[in-house]
C-alpha cells in the first residue's frame, strides 16, 4: 500500500550525504574553490545555496541575483533574504539591458500579437496549458493578456507563435547562465545547478540555459523532499511558503498551470508510482485521484520524457572520439 509517506526522508542524513559530494566534485573533481548559485527567491536555489554553505563555506558560495523587468519584486527580496541569512556574498545582476539587447522583447511581443495584434505596453501575459484531470489533453497551450484596463482575454496559441514565444523567453535563462558561468569563471569556483527531480525528469528547463550547471545536487530529491529538506536546514520560512512560480512572464504563474499536470505534491506522487511499476489503482489511493486520472498523468509524464529527451544530450558526434580527462 502506497502512502504519501513513501518520500518521507531523513534529512539530517541526506544533507550530510549531499554536503559530502558536494566537497568532492567542486574542490576534487571539478577542481574549483567554491560555487555559484543563481538565487530566484524560490525553494529549490535557496537549499542548493544552503548545502553548498554548509559543504564550503559562506565565504566560498556566492549568491547571484538576475532579475529583468517581467521577475516578480518577490525574487529580489527573497534572495537577498536567503543570502543575508546565510552570510554568503550577493551580487545583482538586471538582465534587462542584455535581454532588450537581444531583442528578446520585442521577439516575444511580435509572438503575442500575432494572436492578440492589440498586445502592447501597459499589457501582460502568461502561457497555460489546460488541466489533465479534466480529460485526455491534448498539450495546447493557451495565452492570457491583460490589459492595463485589467480586462483580461485568452485563446489558444498557434504553433508557430507559441514557438517563437518560448524561444524569445528562453533568452532570460540563457542570459542568466552566461553570467552565472562569467562570476564562477572570475572566482574560479563551480555553477551550482538547482533542478530538482520533478524538473529534471520531466525537462522543465532550458538547454545552455538554467540546464547548464557543473553540478546539480538535489536533482535526484522530489519536490516534496526538497521542502522537507529546506525546513531541516532552516531555510527562512516565507520562502518555503512561497507557491513554486515560473518568473518568466508578466503575470504570475505557477509551474502547475504553465507546465506540471498537477500540484507538486500530487506529481511527485505519480512520478514515483511511474518510476516504481506502481498501478494506476494503487496510486489513486495515495493521491485521492481516480485510477483514469492517474493513468493519463502516466501517459504524461511518457510524453514529457520522450519530447524533452534531448535536452539532457550532449553534442552528437558524427564519428566517436575518446573522452577527454574522463
Amino acid at each position: 500500500m502506497v502512502t504519501p509517506d513513501v518520500l518521507a526522508l531523513d534529512a539530517a542524513a541526506t544533507a550530510a550525504g549531499i554536503e559530502q559530494r558536494i566537497r568532492d566534485l567542486v574542490l576534487g573533481t571539478l577542481r574549483r574553490r567554491g560555487a555559484v548559485v543563481g538565487l530566484s527567491g524560490g525553494i529549490d536555489s535557496s537549499v542548493v545555496a544552503s548545502l553548498c554553505v554548509r559543504a564550503l563555506g559562506a565565504g566560498r558560495v556566492l549568491g547571484l541575483l538576475m532579475p529583468e523587468r517581467d521577475s516578480s519584486e518577490d525574487a529580489v527580496r527573497l534572495g537577498r533574504l536567503l543570502g543575508e541569512h546565510l552570510g554568503i556574498t550577493l551580487v545583482v545582476e538586471n538582465i534587462t539591458s542584455i535581454l532588450e539587447a537581444a531583442g528578446c522583447y520585442a521577439r516575444q511581443d511580435e509572438a503575442i500579437r500575432a494572436v492578440f495584434p492589440e498586445y502592447g505596453t501597459g499589457y501582460r501575459c502568461k502561457i497555460t496549458l489546460p488541466s489533465i484531470l479534466e480529460g485526455n489533453r491534448f498539450n495546447l497551450s493557451e495565452l492570457t493578456i491583460e490589459a492595463p484596463t485589467g480586462e483580461r482575454k485568452a485563446a489558444r496559441m498557434p504553433l508557430t507563435p507559441y514557438l517563437q514565444l518560448v524561444a524569445a523567453t528562453n533568452f532570460k535563462q540563457r542570459t542568466r547562465a552566461m553570467l552565472e558561468y562569467y562570476h564562477a569563471d572570475r572566482l574560479n569556483y563551480a555553477v551550482a545547478g538547482t533542478p530538482n527531480r520533478l524538473e529534471y525528469d520531466q525537462g522543465f528547463f532550458v538547454k545552455h540555459g538554467d540546464g547548464a550547471a557543473d553540478l546539480k545536487p538535489i536533482a535526484h530529491l522530489y519536490k516534496t523532499q526538497v521542502y522537507a529538506l529546506a525546513a531541516f536546514l532552516g531555510v527562512p520560512e516565507e520562502i518555503r511558503r512561497r507557491p513554486p512560480t515560473t518568473d518568466t512572464f508578466s503575470m504570475p504563474q505557477s509551474q502547475e498551470e504553465f507546465y506540471f499536470a498537477l500540484p507538486y505534491q500530487k506529481m511527485d506522487l505519480c512520478l514515483y508510482g511511474r518510476n516504481h511499476g506502481i498501478a494506476a489503482a494503487e496510486m489513486a489511493e495515495a493521491t485521492g485521484l481516480t485510477p483514469e486520472q492517474v493513468e493519463r498523468v502516466y501517459k504524461d509524464i511518457d510524453q514529457k520524457r520522450r519530447t524533452t529527451a534531448y535536452l539532457h544530450m550532449k553534442p552528437l558526434l558524427v564519428e566517436p572520439v575518446p573522452e577527454v580527462g574522463g
